[in-house]
């Protein structure tokens, strides 16, 4: 079960592993794009290439879906980014269980945004954990767990398919062990979990009175979506890709820019100074500031910020 891009590897994995993938469930197809066009998920298209048999419910409880799911006779049932709750009645249907490969250290970061969430708190390591599924957000005991690093250029776009492949390396080697017998689930210490929520568009909107290391970080993990965005003077929007805290006393107001070179725009927040080193104007595309500067001088003292015209 699983639905985008992240999921594929975890597919891929098990298509070369010994075992045998006797069904593929996904999220029916969603609109896409400006025109809106209903497009099969990266998952749907695996399995399509694959000629493996698949199901796109509308609800996890459709009595068709669960007798035809049942039909297959799972003795595993492998879940990686699928984006829905499973009820009960799929959680008990593998006599062998449901195994989740979630994109964090568990018990941090439970929840759908893990890849982000580690990058906007400046997190320097994170990693893959398999386990097993119950009913609660994340909560089933650990089976495997393998950390790897975040590079302080890492996105959260590049840092996922590191991530991904991890997860299916982890999935093989988790089914594996449990047909063997070798392998015991932990549960997890729910003293230290943390959260990480789905992250909704309007999180993309810069606050410059956070410190500007803060903002630089939370950038990084909200590219490639929603972005982080801010006002403009003017009825613009920017799109911020790519920045660079810096230390320094602070002169003007969050938001202001406070100097102007040839490769940034300096921005006051918080706490030190924000350099803006790639940004996208609305309706634009995404370009290096001396690229936009070339066609567009910034003046010191223009203030960023307010309402984001979406």
């Amino acid at each position: 079960m699983g639905t985008p891009d992240f999921a594929v590897a975890s597919l891929e994995a098990l298509l070369q592993s010994d075992d045998s993938v006797v069904g593929v469930v996904t999220q029916p197809d969603r609109p896409k794009g400006r025109g809106q066009i209903l497009t099969p998920s990266p998952v749907k298209l695996l399995a399509q290439r694959a000629h493996i048999p698949l199901l796109q419910p509308l609800k996890m409880k459709d009595p068709e879906f669960l007798q035809t799911l049942a039909g297959w006779k799972p003795d595993f049932i492998a879940v990686t980014a699928f984006g829905r709750i499973l009820p009960p009645a799929i959680l008990s249907l593998p006599p062998r269980g449901c195994i989740n490969v979630h994109g964090s250290l568990l018990p941090k970061y439970r929840g759908a945004g893990p890849i982000q969430w580690a990058i906007i708190n400046g997190e320097t390591e994170t990693g893959i954990t398999t386990m097993l599924m119950d009913e609660g957000m994340d909560t089933g005991a650990m089976l495997l767990q393998e950390a790897i690093p975040i590079t302080p250029e890492d996105t959260a776009g590049t840092l996922s398919p590191r991530l991904a492949e991890l997860g299916g390396r982890l999935l093989v080697e988790t089914i594996a062990r449990l047909k063997s017998g070798t392998l015991l689930p932990r549960p997890q210490d729910s003293s230290q979990a943390t959260m990480a929520p789905l992250l909704k568009k309007e999180d993309g909107i810069i606050d410059w009175t956070m410190s500007a290391v803060a903002l630089a970080n939370r950038i990084r993990g909200l590219a490639p979506w929603p972005g982080a965005y801010t006002a403009v003077p003017g009825g613009d929007r920017w799109t911020i890709w790519r920045a660079q805290a810096l230390p320094g006393p602070i002169t003007k107001l969050p938001g202001a820019v406070v100097a102007v070179t040839n490769e940034a725009i300096h921005v006051a927040t918080g706490e030190g100074v924000l350099a803006l080193l790639e940004l996208q104007p609305a309706n634009s595309r995404r370009m290096v500031v001396s690229q936009y500067l070339a066609g567009h001088p910034i003046a010191v003292g223009l203030q960023l910020g307010g309402p984001v015209p979406f």
